[in-house]
């Protein structure tokens, strides 16, 4: 086994490892990598070994942990308490005295921090380059950059020193180094999780993201981390209508060709590739024209709104700090120039910018893009940190602009073997949906971002491949599974259009277990689903078989006793078969 290969986890069929042996097997994976440039402050071992060995007593006694001993790294623009913030400039150094919500959040339910990583300075950039600390070299190409500004955390996951990491996204840095190192990359919605306790780049559109090596881990781990804080003006709850699934059949929007000029030529290969893979699963594709998005995307950094990253570290960096980045400093000092009529003129064509992703969203679930343009090496990013840096943001820099999230995954490989990522990009609170869309593509199980919404029992005719399931599919329900009632019910065919049965608690020995669907509908949805409900149906609780409580389509007392019971076919399908 190559030390690139050296597993973090046991295998499912072993006993789980312990705390304390992740964590000696975590340090000898980074011994062994010998890459000083990705960690910025590296915690002693003995000291993360102390904190599992603490950890293992409270699992010993019972406590409930879900993400315990999971081993995590955290970008050096995010605060932990003890540990110093750098944002990868020496002369900025200061030690917090507390922990950034995030990641005291993931603390709390067991994670363990290894340290904290390098990073294009202040989050500035998207090549992994701009730092004092070190260049940070790319996890399977060395000679090539890592991508950023989240460079160290992407690293550190793609060459096993971690289970996880946390980074910021603000132009694509959450992103961009998940595609070049063939890993996971979560951006969620603006105010998701909260940006208390981060250093800010920009900070209306500023983002803690998470990498794993599997989206099932990377959407826990995020997961975990959202939630409002009090101390963050900008943090948001889901709302009452969040989409809780992806439609079963899906038609992705993808850019038309000549918003694909800036990618490499084995970029492009790979992402017809990619394009054909999502076909061979069944689903299908739509070609727009996303010229107003990619237009958006230019005023981060060529527009006013670049402004932001000068209320943020202007005045800082015009004292010429020790180990300030020549290209960040640059990058900074040019955002004072734009006068504030300018910025309010950019805050318009957002807003025109904004209007066409609705018309998209509206029409598509979610858009498919390739993560960013091609893959430099670090001389070439030397020669030219201009105009690489800038191409390479072409289809990240606008999602944050316009309050939409994404999700980074590994595409099609190229003809040579290099890594190609794409990304899911939906509505903002559409999470979900991306997160379901990017398991599709991947084939792999399809994670819970969120536990919001009620769980509804369906026995009729929303069932699936039923006359109303499409119903359903509207409200963006999520399918959990087939159940069964308890014993204790009876169905009636009622004389409906469509037919659609009745079902009436009865009591033990009275009744009969009868099958089901579950669904979980978001607040708005089950309210709209009340509301329009026909006579003489209506919502109330069901008890299934495992003792659960959940609500369900029930039918008034007058109308069952006027219908035929058909509680002998043990469900409405089996009616149905049966040609009644």
């Amino acid at each position: 086994m190559t030390v690139e290969q050296l597993p973090l986890e046991a295998p499912a069929t072993q006993t789980p490892v312990a705390p304390t042996e992740k964590v000696a097997r975590a340090y000898r994976t980074i011994r062994a990598h010998d890459r000083p440039e990705i960690w910025i402050t590296l915690r002693a071992e003995a000291e993360v070994l102390a904190e599992a060995a603490a950890l293992e007593s409270r699992l010993t006694e019972g406590e409930q942990l879900p993400l315990a001993g999971l081993l995590i790294a955290v970008k050096d623009n995010i605060d932990v308490a003890d540990i110093p913030t750098t944002c990868a400039c020496p002369g900025f150094e200061r030690t917090p005295e507390r922990t950034a919500p995030a990641v005291a959040r993931l603390i709390e339910q067991g994670a363990l921090v290894l340290g904290k990583t390098n990073l294009d300075q202040f989050a500035t950039g998207l090549v992994g380059t701009r730092s004092p600390y070190g260049a940070v070299r790319n996890a399977l190409f060395p000679d090539r950059v890592s991508g950023g500004s989240s460079s160290g955390s992407a690293v550190a996951v793609a060459l096993g020193m971690v289970d996880a990491a946390l980074g910021t996204d603000t132009a694509g840095s959450g992103r961009v180094p998940a595609a070049l190192n063939g890993i996971v990359g979560v951006k969620p919605t603006l105010g998701l999780v909260p940006t208390s306790g981060v250093v800010p780049a920009c900070p209306d559109y500023d983002v803690v993201t998470v990498f794993a090596r599997d989206l099932t881990l990377a959407t826990a781990v995020t997961a975990a981390m959202i939630g409002p804080d009090p101390a963050d003006p900008r943090s948001r709850p889901w709302p009452a209508d969040t989409p809780l699934g992806a439609p079963a059949r899906t038609t992705l929007a993808i850019p038309a060709d000549h918003n694909l000029t800036a990618l490499a030529p084995a970029y492009r290969a790979a992402f017809d590739a990619t394009i054909t893979r999502w076909k061979a699963g069944g689903g299908e594709v739509a070609t727009v024209d996303i010229g107003e998005l990619l237009d958006a995307a230019v005023l981060l950094y060529d527009g006013a709104i670049v402004a932001q990253r000068y209320a943020a570290m202007g005045e800082f960096l015009s004292g010429e700090p020790e180990g300030a980045d020549p290209v960040v400093a640059k990058i900074v000092a040019g955002a004072a120039r734009p006068a504030a009529h300018e910025y309010v003129t950019d805050l318009g064509r957002l807003a025109r910018a904004a209007a066409a992703a609705r018309r998209l969203f509206d029409q598509y679930p979610a858009l498919l893009l390739p993560t960013t343009t091609e893959h430099p090496t670090i001389d070439a990013v030397t020669a030219e940190p201009i105009t690489i840096n800038t191409r390479m943001g072409t289809f990240t820099n606008f999602c944050n602009l316009l309050d939409l999230a994404a999700v980074a995954v590994p595409g099609a490989e190229t003809a040579t073997g290099d890594p190609f990522g794409v990304m899911l990009v939906t509505p903002a609170f559409a999470d979900q949906v991306g997160i379901d869309l990017a398991a599709r593509l991947l084939d792999a199980p399809a994670p819970l971002l969120t536990d919001t919404g009620t769980d509804l029992l369906v026995v009729g005719a929303h069932l699936r491949g039923l006359p109303l399931h499409h119903q359903l599919e509207q409200a963006e329900a999520r399918f959990l599974g087939e159940v069964t009632t308890s014993a204790a019910y009876r169905m009636v065919a009622l004389t409906a259009t469509p037919p659609k049965p009745g079902m009436l608690r009865v009591g033990a020995g009275s009744g009969s277990s009868l099958p089901g669907e579950l669904y979980r509908l978001s607040p708005a949805a089950l309210g709209t689903f009340l509301s329009n409900l026909p006579a003489p149906m209506t919502l109330g609780k069901v008890e299934l078989d495992s003792g659960q409580w959940v609500t369900g389509f029930a039918c008034d007392y007058e109308s069952a006793r006027a219908a035929t019971d058909i509680t002998e076919y043990g469900g409405w399908r089996n009616y149905l078969k049966a040609g009644r």
